[in-house]
């Protein structure tokens, strides 16, 4: 029976922090770019108490073994890099990746990378995130500036005032990992490489693999709500069977207890 009581346990801790993951992904269902967050289960280990082919008496073994298992844990919280559809916004410094691959920004002296490509201008022309992260690589719009034409292969054109020649800014490459579910979250919609994602690697937008680049849209988030809600109504009953499990053993113990 205590073995019974702590089985449950694992089993009531491990779907809370699938419910933890469920609510992450509700909040963030409107958030620019965000991935939706899968929570992954595995068995812990087992009490062998007779070997599947292990002797059975002289001559003759055991052709099924007796395990007991001690419970549950999540093993993985895995971002589901799926594209999340477009949000038209006609506005010229907002950018959105056709495919795979990360916008890189300068956070301090280190590399982040985002899908969240609702960038702005700072009082210098420089192209920035909302908290202030320059985009790589730096791109500085004019003062005399009237339009900004962002191509499909990253390059930008700036057409100033008084001229019918555009001038170039620069080129927005697009950067690609072997392992994106590998890169570790850092919050305000920016990730970090990891040695499980591998390096990353530059890319011109739209070729290698990599996504093109489409101005005056967002990416929204892939969360699904009504898997989420699903996944929920079975993370909720998953938790009250683990509870139900450790009521029955607790009343076994109390039955034990009482026998005179």
């Amino acid at each position: 029976m205590i073995r019974a009581l702590n089985t449950a346990a694992t089993g009531m801790t491990a779907q809370e922090q699938q419910v933890n993951s469920i609510s992450n992904n509700i909040a963030n269902a409107n958030t620019t770019g965000y991935k939706t967050q899968r929570t992954e289960f595995e068995d812990l280990l087992y009490e062998t108490v007779q070997e599947a082919g292990g002797r059975s008496s002289n001559g003759t073994e055991y052709t099924v073994g007796h395990q007991v298992g001690a419970g549950a844990k999540v093993s993985a919280t895995r971002r589901l890099h799926t594209m999340g559809s477009a949000q038209i916004t006609q506005r010229p410094y907002d950018l959105m990746i056709m495919g795979d691959g990360f916008f890189g920004v300068q956070a301090g002296n280190e590399t982040l990378y985002t899908r969240d490509g609702s960038f702005t201008v700072d009082a210098q022309g420089v192209m920035k995130t909302r908290h202030g992260h320059p985009l790589l690589p730096n791109i500085t719009v004019p003062p005399n500036t009237k339009s900004l034409n962002i191509s499909d292969d990253g390059k930008v054109q700036a057409f100033l005032s008084g001229q019918s020649e555009p001038i170039e800014l620069g080129q927005i490459p697009v950067f690609t990992f072997v392992n994106p579910a590998g890169l570790t979250d850092k919050g305000g919609n920016l990730a970090g490489r990891t040695n499980a994602s591998g390096e990353a690697f530059q890319r011109v937008p739209g070729e290698e693999n990599s996504g093109s680049i489409q101005q005056g849209s967002l990416e929204s988030s892939n969360v699904n709500v009504m898997n989420e809600m699903t996944s929920l109504i079975k993370a909720q009953r998953a938790y009250e069977m683990n509870s139900k499990v450790m009521g029955v053993a607790d009343q076994m113990l109390q039955t034990v207890n009482n026998i005179r």
